[in-house]
């Protein structure tokens, strides 16, 4: 146990029937993170994310929030944790408004908290519009306000971006960014899209097949992700011998195609230059960064 993480959990395993869904996870949030916890559909981030929130328990498990063991101090760990997981639980017939006034009433909170929360996600304009005529994007950011209104020092999202339009998606990462970096809140937010994480997460996770393959801040994960350096010519065994004398890493060639290790800007400037001034036709240079299911196989195929 480490008081400066916000979230720790030892060796953390669930089964649903024979089926192991989390194994053996020790994940560390930092706290004033935003903590990208990373893996593809059906990889046990939805499991893990109710066992923090103690929807779920496991015998076995030893979960600490800000260095108190969950299953033992469950009340006081809960009201420090504000969470979205799936939907949003609203309520469509009432305003944006009256569910944030319903949420208060229910937890004993202050109305005036109302007012605030609505102009921190961004809704004062549509505070009296009924939720249910909510865009995707809206909703969402509802469903973050309810999750605020009790000010928790940590909050869990369970993807948050999923079904939204490149609006709704930036709206959603700007909010988290305002969120940990304005108001000190450590951010747990899972999803299956790496691109997603990288532009808002400070540490990552990874998981797949409930077993976490990597975990460290987010210029650990840069280091994993390098994109590769793709040059289409006309003739690739030529390109390939004019490359080689430069000490650039060839990493695959295949007809018409050349593909090496990105080392900057400057570097495929100088590579493209070479290249036409030994008469060698370049069609395009550009550079194409790992996706998540590449990213993966790298990693599994150093452990």
């Amino acid at each position: 146990m480490n008081t400066s993480f916000a979230i720790e959990t030892v060796g953390l395993n669930y089964r649903f029937g024979s089926q192991t869904v989390v194994k053996d996870l020790s994940l560390q949030v930092p706290k004033g993170s935003i903590y990208g916890f990373l893996g593809p559909n059906g990889a046990g981030k939805t499991t893990t994310i109710k066992i923090l929130l103690n929807l779920l328990q496991s015998s076995s498990d030893k979960v600490f929030i800000f260095g108190k063991e969950l299953n033992s101090n469950r009340t006081a760990c809960l009201k420090q944790m504000g969470s979205l997981v799936e939907q949003p639980a609203i309520y469509a017939h009432l305003t944006g408004k009256e569910n944030l006034i319903n949420r208060c009433i229910l937890l004993g909170i202050n109305q005036r908290k109302v007012a605030e929360m609505l102009a921190l996600v961004g809704l004062t304009s549509a505070a009296n519009k009924k939720a249910g005529k909510y865009s995707l994007g809206m909703k969402q950011r509802l469903g973050i306000a309810l999750a605020l209104i009790a000010d928790p020092e940590l909050l869990l999202l369970d993807e948050p971006t999923n079904g939204l339009d490149p609006n709704g998606i930036i709206e959603i990462r700007n909010l988290m960014i305002e969120l940990a970096g304005k108001h000190g809140k450590t951010i747990l937010v899972s999803s299956h899209l790496l691109a997603e994480i990288e532009r808002t997460a400070t540490h990552v996770g990874i998981i797949n097949k409930g077993e976490l393959l990597f975990q460290g801040k987010i210029n650990e994960l840069h280091d994993l992700s390098k994109p590769v350096i793709k040059i289409e010519v006309d003739d690739s065994a030529a390109a390939l011998n004019i490359l080689s004398t430069t000490g650039a890493e060839i990493i695959d060639m295949d007809e018409g195609l050349v593909k090496i290790a990105y080392t900057g800007k400057a570097e495929m400037g100088k590579y493209n230059s070479l290249l036409v001034n030994n008469g060698v036709t370049v069609y395009a240079i550009y550079t194409e960064k790992k996706d998540l299911e590449h990213l993966f196989l790298d990693i599994t195929s150093k452990n």
